[in-house]
């Protein structure tokens, strides 16, 4: 009796133990909520964004975590609708989730003030309102990659080099798509023209953006621009590559904002040959050339896994994907580091975020430095083009006419 007693007291104890380490280890994880869309009408990109995005989790997880903290996503397709982003929102929360990787315009506009009212803080790499670069107005959504306004800049700046330094009498057409999002650079486009002494039009293509022959003809027929700048997405920028060669206008003189510029896009629009010389604008690296891709197909390796298709087949969203959750690990890095190894909050990963500085991931990211004042890190881009049946860097990171964004940022601040 005394015996079966003390193993009782034994196996309780044993239990208690297992518990309690149990209790440590889900005490040493830190949540991240994410959206994705696997199923909607953006699921071209989300398919290949997101597992990418849960490759990287993985690496850091097999490396031991972020300063011995394991991170534990959890993903809701949203279907690219704003209701199961709100919903999704809330789940998070409960969840204990100290951030929110938000997927797509119309819901990190949605849910701009939750965030707020919440303290959690949220990025929008390659979508969302340009005016949420400025801090202080919005300070719990961050950018982290070139807005559609630092876009423009850059794109006039390339088309500028290209044509020989000087854009004086020069004619550029603008062929977007006709929403908000499309529209937004054209102020900043005008005013460049202004002080460039360029003259601009626009050409805007309806959604679903599939039908633009009578725009391209007037482009190439009546316009006759020195270059041309395109900012489309979905199925629209094959199209456009697809007219543009079609009427004879050579793609070395078109340059395309960044959802007109993957694999994809050249697939759909007949392939490498038809899309040569095409430039293309990118807020990450391209291919295979880094060391964080070559890690993380040796992990699938030493796990006898094969490497994932998109790796190769779409290296632009693939790696956005590891671009955006590395950036946002090492804002919760330096949250842990900031608390000395206690469990950040959402409030202080936001305050992380400002401190990010020359997180270049061996390259495939350009030399953010993210600051309460600017929460995009400086609209940094790459110009990469279409030669011998692959993509090819053009330039190095380079940012422009940061002034004229300045101004911008500025008179929206007023309104």
């Amino acid at each position: 009796m005394w015996k079966s007693g003390l193993k009782q007291l034994a196996a309780a104890a044993g239990l208690l133990g297992l518990m309690s380490a149990g209790a440590v280890a889900q005490d040493k994880e830190l949540i991240i909520g994410m959206q994705c869309d696997r199923t909607g009408p953006t699921q071209i990109v989300g398919t290949t964004l997101c597992p990418a995005y849960h490759d990287y989790v993985a690496l850091i997880n097999s490396k031991g975590g972020v300063e011995g903290w394991k991170i534990k996503v959890i993903e809701i397709d949203h279907e690219y609708k704003v209701p199961p982003a709100m919903e999704a929102h809330e789940r998070f929360k409960k969840e204990g989730a100290i951030f929110h990787s938000v997927y797509g315009t119309p819901q990190i506009a949605a849910l701009a003030k939750k965030l707020e009212e919440d303290k959690m803080a949220a990025t929008s790499p390659g979508f969302g309102s340009a005016a949420a670069a400025d801090g202080k107005r919005f300070p719990y959504i961050f950018p982290v990659a070139a807005t559609y306004w630092s876009q423009a800049t850059v794109a006039v700046q390339f088309a500028k080099k290209q044509l020989g330094g000087n854009l004086k009498g020069k004619k550029i057409a603008y062929i977007f798509f006709d929403n908000p999002a499309g529209k937004e650079p054209i102020g900043v486009l005008e005013d460049l023209a202004k002080a460039e002494g360029f003259q601009m039009r626009t050409f805007g293509v309806p959604s679903p953006g599939i039908e633009m022959g009578a725009q391209i003809l007037d482009i190439t027929g009546r316009f006759k621009p020195d270059f041309v700048i395109a900012h489309l997405f979905g199925r629209a920028p094959a199209v456009a590559i697809k007219e543009l060669k079609g009427k004879g206008f050579p793609l070395s003189k078109v340059v395309g904002f960044v959802w007109a510029s993957s694999e994809a896009d050249i697939l759909a629009a007949g392939g490498w040959n038809i899309a040569e010389g095409y430039h293309t604008l990118q807020y990450a690296g391209v291919g295979r050339d880094y060391q964080v891709i070559r890690d993380i197909e040796a992990m699938y390796k030493a796990q006898n896994k094969e490497i994932p298709k998109q790796m190769i087949d779409n290296s632009v969203m693939y790696n956005r994907g590891i671009f955006q959750a590395a950036i946002q690990i090492e804002a919760i890095r330096l949250a842990v580091v900031a608390k000395k190894g206690e469990k950040p909050t959402g409030q202080d990963v936001r305050d992380a975020f400002e401190r990010v500085k020359n997180f270049t991931l061996g390259g495939l990211a350009p030399p953010l430095a993210i600051t309460p004042e600017d929460h995009e890190g400086g609209g940094w881009v790459q110009v990469w083009t279409v030669k011998g049946g692959k993509f090819v860097k053009t330039t190095d990171w380079q940012q422009a006419y940061r002034d004229v964004i300045k101004k911008h940022l500025a008179d929206e601040a007023k309104k």
